[in-house]
């Protein structure tokens, strides 16, 4: 296997362990968030799972494809106590997100594998609307 194809999936690797942490963060600060617009940010942390769930699929299918072994092994969740630290905890996940999908872009372009680099560019889309989003209800608390 090429090195450029092991550092891709390595990366893969990183970006799905990642994805798991979403998953488990939006889902568990969904469950704890209180105040009174506590409802309202359960729905919007539930909202985020599906994508994230999605992408998470999309990589280990793709980590196989390549002929590599998807991480089963989350990033772990960083702890919140309150509504704010929670957004301000996912939105750096999805600073740091975005830039790992802009890498791993380009080794897809290495790679020559444009399906790939295709795909990362509808996902960096969807991780950019996630962060903006994030950074509205960041700027009314």
């Amino acid at each position: 296997m090429s090195t450029i194809k092991e550092q891709l999936i390595a990366g893969l690797n990183t970006d799905l362990a990642n994805e798991y942490q979403a998953i488990i963060t939006y889902i568990t600060y969904g469950a704890t968030v209180t105040g009174i617009y506590r409802e309202e940010m359960k729905e919007f942390f539930m909202r985020e799972v599906p994508d994230e769930l999605r992408h998470a699929e999309y990589l280990a299918n793709k980590i196989a494809a390549l002929g590599g072994t998807p991480t089963t092994t989350p990033v772990a969740v960083p702890p919140a106590s309150d509504l704010k630290q929670m957004l301000l905890n996912v939105h750096r996940a999805e600073e740091e997100t975005i830039a790992r999908y802009l890498e791993r872009r380009h080794q897809a372009e290495q790679l020559g594998d444009f399906g790939l680099v295709n795909d990362l560019e509808d996902i960096i889309s969807d991780e950019t609307k996630h962060k903006e989003s994030i950074e509205m209800i960041l700027r009314g608390l």
